[in-house]
């Protein structure tokens, strides 16, 4: 489909909408309603927002205060009314939910299950309760379902779960929604999903769980949200090394367009691609104050991250780090055996960053990879997954590994990770001055020495983070004191030795801050 079809589609789709908001609400300029066709060229950049771009919670989009012509009315007062009028009707009804607050049942699972093209519009002040007791809101996977207007509070999903499109339908939108103070996630993703105008706040596991089985997920789009406070069960201390934390997380999606949230005080990274994820847009967001990283990407390929304000990021992760002595690297950026890969169709062939401002984070951009993390190694803590250059995950064994083309490509590799025209600050009156820990980027790997048949033991992946895989830094503007650590977590250079002897951030300027103020 093209961008300019998918724009009318999505104008209709608001449009249809007049039964939920009277179509007072139209799409961001430029907006293209979803990601470039796979492999097309990325869309023009937005702009770095001088502001929060989203300031959707506690000020959504007001729904009809009168039930749309032709719509079932759902009324509060009547227990489970939401759920017994949604299977007593046919596919593609419209359902307006009264003022008040909306219960489903007494059982755990007592939930609603639409139909396809069901559309559930919520009137000013419509609240879907769980009271603690049911798991989820909307379920199972009818297709194109629309979820507007409507606060969904109170579910207690199990981890790695959801109350929004529990089952991971494709096609739904999700306009306009205040979802907070659930467990699990609030929101699930399917295919072709779009996340606009919504609070996701306060949720005990994530914001949005982007994860279907199977991997089908593409052409996601989330924009406009606010994403606050997320990961209130503080799972990685229930589950020390779990990965299942944070604003939000991307499992297997296959192009995701994140534009223009609000995205902050989350307790863990912001912004989380797990394994496997490829063709990401990250444009226009305002990321800050987040516990962990502002965005970390992980075992994934081909992202295009541009004209975000990114602030006050991994203060948290950074502090409990250097409190443990710990010199490993923490950014706001990580990205961890990522890279870009031409052989991956996607709009970019690159890890491409850019037109961003990173202000007073812990730290700039780490690019890592670890050395013992390849398919079938026990080090991957993807259990049973390969790269998407490898389809069966049980060849990557000696003596296959150990030559072309399955040495490299049994390997999430950091490579064509271009870092350009970017302007980086860090005040010491609030990052701090220590250079073994604050302010500073990163290209490193570990020397390998694990599983013992592994082919790359030794310095091998060191050298080729660092000097081979075409990771580079240019044009970019520094202020305060920053430094670098080069191949090695034990080698850290100064500016001056990044950009003279490592050959990185030609073109770049630094200005020191005044040493007196450490």
């Amino acid at each position: 489909m093209t961008r300019t079809a998918r724009r009318h589609r999505l104008a209709l789709l608001l449009c249809l909408l007049a039964v939920v908001a009277g179509c007072t609400s139209t799409p961001s300029p430029g907006g293209s309603g979803g990601p470039p066709a796979t492999g097309g060229g990325a869309s023009a950049p937005a702009g770095l927002p001088a502001g929060p771009p989203a300031a959707v919670c506690d000020n959504t989009e007001p729904g009809p205060a009168t039930a749309p012509p032709g719509a079932v009315v759902i009324d509060p007062a009547v227990p489970g009314d939401l759920v017994a009028k949604t299977d007593a009707s046919p596919p593609g009804t419209t359902f307006w939910l009264g003022p008040g607050v909306h219960t489903l049942g007494t059982h755990q699972f007592d939930q609603v299950s639409p139909k396809d093209g069901d559309v559930y519009t919520g009137a000013p002040g419509a609240i879907v309760d769980g009271k603690g007791v049911n798991y989820y809101a909307f379920a199972k996977t009818a297709k194109n379902v629309t979820i507007s207007h409507l606060t969904v509070r109170g579910f207690t999903p199990p981890q790695d779960q959801g109350v929004v499109n529990h089952d991971s339908g494709n096609g739904w939108t999700i306009v306009a929604n205040t979802i907070e103070d659930n467990g699990g996630a609030g929101l699930m993703a399917g295919a072709h999903q779009q996340v606009r105008g919504n609070c996701l706040r306060n949720n005990g596991q994530y914001g949005l769980n982007a994860y279907q089985p199977g991997n089908g997920i593409t052409g996601l789009v989330v924009e406009g949200n606010e994403i606050v406070g997320n990961n209130t069960g503080d799972w990685e201390t229930k589950v020390p090394g779990c990965g299942c934390s944070g604003g939000m997380k991307f499992w297997s999606v296959d192009g995701a367009d994140v534009r223009g949230n609000w995205i902050h005080a989350n307790h863990g990274p912001g912004i989380w691609a797990d394994t496997n994820d490829n063709d990401f847009l990250i444009e226009g967001n305002l990321i800050e104050n987040n516990d962990a990283e502002a965005v970390f990407y992980e075992t994934s390929y081909n992202l295009v991250m541009r004209d975000n304000l990114v602030r006050g990021n991994a203060m948290v992760a950074g502090k409990a780090k250097a409190a443990q002595q710990d010199a490993f690297p923490v950014g706001a950026v990580y990205l961890s055996e990522s890279g870009g890969e031409p052989r991956i169709k996607a709009r970019t062939a690159e890890i491409d960053i850019s037109g961003n401002r990173f202000e007073n984070n812990w730290g700039g951009i780490v690019a890592w990879e670890n050395a013992d993390r390849f398919c079938n190694s026990p080090a991957n803590t993807s259990t049973g997954v390969c790269t998407l250059l490898v389809p069966d995950v049980a060849t990557c064994v000696q003596p296959g590994i150990a030559t072309p083309p399955l040495y490299d490509d049994c390997r999430w590799k950091t490579q064509n990770v271009d870092v350009h025209d970017n302007t980086f600050v860090a005040d010491p009156a609030v990052v701090g001055c220590d250079p073994r820990y604050a302010s500073r980027s990163a290209v490193l790997s570990n020397y390998g020495t694990y599983p013992d048949w592994s082919p790359y033991h030794g310095e091998v992946i060191q050298k080729a983070i660092s000097t081979a895989q075409h990771n580079t830094w240019a044009n970019n503007t520094y202020q305060g004191n920053w430094s670098f650590v080069f191949g090695a977590v034990e080698v850290a250079v100064s500016a001056a030795d990044w950009q003279n002897t490592q050959k990185q951030d030609v073109g770049s300027t630094f200005t020191a801050d005044d040493a007196a103020r450490c």
